[in-house]
């Protein structure tokens, strides 16, 4: 590379991925075939439109990287109707909502301080100035509390039923959010951009039998590319879908991204990708366990998924923000997240969010596990401690080492 500026902080970031646990719950490392993908020749071709349909000339190959990408998705999620050219989960969801929706109309949706997505209608995002938002809430312990849900969506009557998580630790019964959507007349609409990789895998339950409109990125559990994915079974809103992305909201697709998507869907189908999946839950299983046998309190006491969210504040008497900073400085990458009720603003924190998906495709096992737990507590015990932490540090660099990325 000759911009040697550029170069030096993509080498940085190489060695800062490799050195790290990554804990965080929205990342992943994707395959040599994606990146290869991703950074090809494709990134050249502008292909405004559908197959068979674009604006441009020479979209010969092009299209059947898009169309190969779209059946693999429909195979994978077992679904009728995919588009597969949203730039980002965002993108997703505002063509979802624009698909079903008119300027100010209702959705109920869960509330953004207890584990909602800044796109489920959080006031400085499209979402919350084009709707009217309304919140669900959490129970004390953590849960969705589907008691609430009904009773809000028979006062509040919304035409869209909003559920799907960016914090959620256990599974979401989208059969219920179903039946309350049918009893008041509403569209219902799952963001599951988190759980995707469980989805494939059956490894949590499937929205696409009680949704109108599934939306998700390829990019956290699905361990593919950065971009967005929309599907339904509904062939009248998949021609709004359709027409909402393209021209409504994005110009040309980026089509080395869908052929990295294309790429992923394939590596999904595999069963090496069911093992994956289950070792992903299996791992978050054996941290929540690690933690809580340390004295950490986590939200709903446990999860049932890829991430788990600690009362960090509670636990160890420091803000989220904090606590990530002092993970940091041991080589061990997580973010701050708001827990439910919590009294600090979502800047400061009072919770932790950690996520196994990533460590877990680098072949972090259960008994990896064990020593994160044992790092992340060590961490804590001597936050004020500069050679105990150059120690800890040194023992996350001995794990990370052990399981090298392949790039």
């Amino acid at each position: 590379m000759l911009d040697k500026e550029i170069k030096h902080f993509i080498t940085e970031e190489r060695k800062r991925q490799e050195d790290n646990i990554e804990l965080i719950a929205s990342e992943n490392y994707v395959s040599n075939d994606i990146l290869e993908a991703v950074g090809s020749i494709l990134t050249n071709k502008y292909a405004e439109g559908y197959p068979s349909r674009r604006y441009y000339g020479g979209c010969v190959n092009v299209d059947e990287i898009e169309n190969l990408a779209r059946e693999r998705c429909k195979q994978l999620f077992n679904v009728k109707y995919v588009n597969v050219q949203p730039h980002s989960g965002s993108t997703a969801n505002m063509a979802a909502y624009r698909a079903l929706l008119n300027k100010g109309d209702k959705v109920l949706s869960m509330s953004l301080d207890q584990g909602g997505h800044l796109t489920h209608g959080h006031q400085l995002s499209f979402s919350g100035q084009d709707y009217e938002f309304y919140s669900y809430h959490l129970t004390k312990e953590g849960f969705i509390d589907y008691d609430e849900v009904r009773r809000l969506a028979i006062e509040i009557k919304p035409r869209l039923i909003l559920a799907g998580a960016s914090a959620y630790p256990r599974m979401i019964d989208f059969a219920k959010f179903k039946e309350i959507s049918d009893e008041i007349g509403a569209f219902f609409m799952v963001d599951m951009a988190h759980i995707a990789g469980l989805v494939a895998t059956g490894l949590h339950p499937s929205p696409i039998p009680y949704a109108d409109i599934v939306t998700s990125t390829t990019h956290k559990t699905l361990r593919g590319p950065r971009g967005g994915i929309i599907m339904t079974n509904n062939y009248q809103i998949y021609k709004k879908i359709n027409s909402v992305v393209f021209p409504g909201i994005q110009g040309g697709p980026l089509m080395h991204v869908i052929a990295g998507k294309a790429i992923c869907f394939k590596e999904a189908l595999e069963p090496s990708f069911k093992e994956y999946a289950q070792n992903i839950v299996n791992n978050c299983h054996r941290l929540a366990d690690e933690l809580i046998q340390r004295g950490y309190k986590l939200i709903t006491g446990g999860t049932d998924n890829h991430l788990l969210l600690v009362d960090i504040f509670s636990s160890r008497g420091l803000s989220g923000k904090e606590a990530e900073t002092l993970l940091d400085r041991v080589g061990i990458t997580v973010n701050k997240n708001s827990i439910p009720f919590d009294t600090l603003p979502p800047m400061i924190s009072s919770g932790l969010r950690m996520g196994t998906a990533a460590i877990t495709s680098r072949g972090f096992n259960e008994a990896d596990m064990v020593e994160i737990a044992e790092c992340i507590d060590l961490a804590f015990k001597y936050k004020d401690d500069d050679t105990m932490l150059d120690k800890i540090h040194d023992r996350v660099l001995k794990l990370t080492r052990s399981h090298p990325l392949w790039y």
